[in-house]
């Protein structure tokens, strides 16, 4: 009786190890082999986004159906800046991948970060009005080409929505 009881202890210790670095890892990063130099998820090389100190912006709450924006947070990740479009349908990152990257980007393919543990968030700009009427989008697009391939800081409000996720970032309307 003692072995089998000890024998479920070591199992169950194992199941919530295997638990502990499957929520560690949630996703696998496609084609790892695919690799970032001259930043890591520890020491990105910058950051990109303003912080607010509300979720979303004047213009953002002005558009909204009845005045309200969908349910958001303020937060800040560290990733890989990706060209989304390839990243879903081939894998393809890091710094072979850069200037492919930028040119998916600069032609106006969406922009992602990819995070260490393999989450994907699909970068946009935060603030409304300006973002439809085409005011951030040479600047927030040029940021995004300039730090393809690089893992960055990111702060922005993250919103999630039938599985997926996006991160607006603010900082970028033309001045």
């Amino acid at each position: 009786m003692k072995k089998r009881n000890a024998a479920l202890v070591v199992a169950f210790g194992m199941v919530l190890t295997g638990l502990a670095i499957a929520q560690a890892k949630k996703y696998p990063i496609l084609q790892p082999e695919m690799m970032v130099e001259g930043s890591t998820y520890s020491k990105p090389m910058g950051k990109m986004g303003e912080k607010p100190s509300d979720p979303w912006s004047a213009t953002t709450l002005g558009a909204a159906v009845n005045g309200k924006a969908n349910p958001a947070k303020v937060t800040t990740v560290v990733g890989e800046v990706i060209d989304l479009s390839c990243y879903m349908q081939i894998g393809k990152h890091g710094d072979k991948h850069r200037s492919c990257g930028q040119k998916c980007v600069n032609s106006g393919q969406p922009v992602g970060l990819l995070t260490e543990d393999g989450s994907v968030y699909m970068l946009m700009e935060e603030e409304h009005d300006p973002r439809r009427d085409g005011q951030t989008m040479s600047n927030f697009r040029k940021a995004a080409s300039d730090h393809m391939a690089h893992i960055m800081e990111v702060t922005g409000t993250q919103a999630s929505h039938a599985g997926m996720t996006a991160l607006y970032v603010r900082g970028f309307v033309a001045k």
